[in-house]
């Protein structure tokens, strides 16, 4: 193994990182370092075929938000809702902005473009830079400042263009 991919690939940092997610009771994280992207899971999926058919197609969204719903955003329209979503890619705290000092990184009407950074999710110490991975301009942010989210969560509308 050359000392590159050494430093890249250390078994006690990983290890670590599976404790972590243990004792937090995290189920999946996505790691970037460079070219370098890992996801780590734990835990079986169970998967269900009656639920997702039992279910009304706004419960999810309605349940996956509380938080939004008392922001004033209304959950259960964001899958009807023209555009695409920037989603997050672990659980963590979202940041609008790199500093509180500092202005957000986007706002509503502002253009982006794939490498655009739009905010930043911290998960357990590491901040992560999200970037649109779109073409187009913010249409809606769908979380606040300091906000807890989940992986998967809708940030931002996004109208392509």
């Amino acid at each position: 193994m050359s000392k590159d991919a050494k430093e890249s690939f250390d078994l006690d940092k990983l290890r670590e990182l599976m404790e972590l997610m243990e004792k937090h009771e995290v189920t999946e994280i996505n790691l970037r370092h460079g070219e370098e992207h890992w996801r780590m899971r734990r835990g079986q999926e169970v998967v269900q075929a009656v639920a997702p058919v039992a279910l009304p197609a706004a419960a999810p969204a309605a349940a996956a938000a509380p938080a939004a719903a008392d922001a004033g955003a209304t959950a259960p329209a964001e899958p009807f809702a023209e555009g695409k979503f920037i989603t997050s890619p672990t659980v963590g705290t979202f940041y609008s902005a790199p500093s509180p000092e500092d202005p957000s990184f986007v706002q509503v009407g502002d253009k982006v473009e794939k490498d655009t950074v739009v905010c930043i999710v911290e998960a357990m110490k590491v901040f992560n830079n999200i970037t649109a991975d779109i073409n187009g301009s913010i249409a809606e942010v769908l979380v606040e400042n300091g906000e807890s989210v989940e992986f998967g969560q809708n940030l931002f509308r996004v109208t392509p263009g």
